[in-house]
């Protein structure tokens, strides 16, 4: 009951600022920022996992070795009706182009895993650039698609390179589950790990040409689909607009509805309204103890996004109704003349707002990518980092 030993000032304090921050004030501030600042101090991050509530998840598989298994993939996925998501390198392509054909035409989705596999930390822009393109070229050669999607040799990353992907219309793809096929690992330890950790909106790391991805595919899409999970390419996983990524690499989508303004009078206006107990009551049970404090000290984007994705659409759109209802009361019973901050409380135009707005509380990754050489199959093992899913920005995972 930590409501009711804070003040009364405590109270009115921490449902102006929910309010604000379910109308989405410091959403849009917060992905306002983080494009301004990308070239400052806050790292750029791929996206590692998308929030979802419906247990919608991708398995994915970087293939840049040899061809050992592909009719066995195929015929897994086909047999238990999953649609994967490829990532090719050119160099496959050039050696395999029927098999990327078969990929294709069974429904799976073929996308960028670069030409020559180089590293592309640090990696000269204009190079990067040319690796890029052949490799979609070599696809769009096969498929007649162009891939939309990439994800880095190695899995590394920089500023610089997720800013030339992105500027060639790609989005830069990561994993959240490692199925550590690709470190030898046995069929057992393989679906006991991934089963274990899959979330919905998870995306899941397998290799091609390997025995004990073969042998552990069958029984993880079985248990995983027992879970109640569903298997979609990574395209239809992912958003394509309105959304922010965040510390973790988790992509959040955003409303576009609720990114609009509310300034601080109108949210004291709706609190002294008969509507003020119904709004609190509806918000507050979202909150735990933890988050209500961290409200009073400063909103950071870690609550914002825990507060809105555990609203209901039901409770958003019941909270916005008495907002506008609170609004409107007030406007009906005023005997003055209107007055500019008598307009409505919920505007169609976004804030306009200024660096000086922004929370001291915004995440700021400074986790260094470590990476290694990639091994032949079978040969040296990529050093395992940090999980995506700390406080911090996720670190590289040096994969095949």
């Amino acid at each position: 009951m930590f409501v009711i030993t804070m003040t009364k000032k405590k109270i009115t304090r921490l449902i102006i600022i929910t309010l604000a921050v379910l109308i989405g004030v410091c959403v849009l501030i917060y992905a306002i920022l983080s494009s301004v600042n990308a070239n400052a101090s806050e790292k750029k991050l791929p996206i590692y996992s998308v929030e979802r509530n419906d247990k919608k998840i991708s398995i994915t598989f970087d293939v840049a070795w040899e061809n050992s298994n592909t009719q066995a993939l195929l015929d897994i996925l086909s047999a238990e009706n999953v649609k994967a998501t490829f990532f090719v390198t050119g160099d496959w392509c050039d050696r395999y182009p029927e098999d990327v054909m078969k990929f294709f035409k069974a429904g799976h989705e073929i996308q960028n895993h670069s030409d020559q596999h180089p590293h592309v930390e640090n990696a000269n822009v204009n190079d990067l650039i040319e690796d890029t393109r052949e490799a979609s070229k070599k696809i769009e050669m096969i498929t007649n698609t162009t891939p939309t999607l990439y994800r880095a040799p190695y899995g590394e990353y920089d500023d610089s390179m997720l800013t030339t992907i992105e500027g060639m219309g790609m989005k830069v793809i990561q994993w959240d589950i490692d199925s550590l096929d690709w470190k030898e690992k046995s069929a057992d330890y393989i679906i006991k790990k991934v089963v274990k950790n899959t979330q919905s909106g998870s995306i899941l790391l397998f290799h091609n040409d390997l025995e004990n991805t073969t042998e552990a595919l069958p029984e993880v899409i079985k248990q995983l689909k027992e879970k109640g999970f569903e298997f979609v390419p990574v395209s239809e996983l992912i958003y394509q607009e309105n959304y922010i990524i965040d510390h973790t690499g988790k992509q959040i989508y955003q409303d576009p509805a609720l990114l609009t303004f509310i300034d601080s009078a109108r949210a004291k206006e709706v609190l002294n309204s008969d509507k003020a107990d119904e709004i609190k009551e509806i918000v507050l049970k979202y909150m735990s103890a933890d988050e209500v404090a961290a409200l009073k000290d400063g909103i950071t984007p870690e609550v914002i996004s825990s507060l809105l994705s555990k609203m209901s659409d039901e409770d958003k759109n019941k909270v916005l109704a008495l907002v506008n209802e609170s609004t409107q009361t007030t406007e009906n019973t005023s005997t003055s003349a209107p007055s500019e901050t008598s307009s409505p409380l919920i505007k169609g135009e976004p804030v306009e707002t200024s660096a000086s707005t922004a929370q001291t509380t915004m995440p700021v990754s400074t986790t260094e990518m470590t990476t290694t050489s990639m091994p032949s199959k079978g040969e040296g093992i990529p050093i395992e980092t940090t999980s995506p899913a700390q406080t911090t920005a996720p670190a590289v995972t040096s994969t095949p």
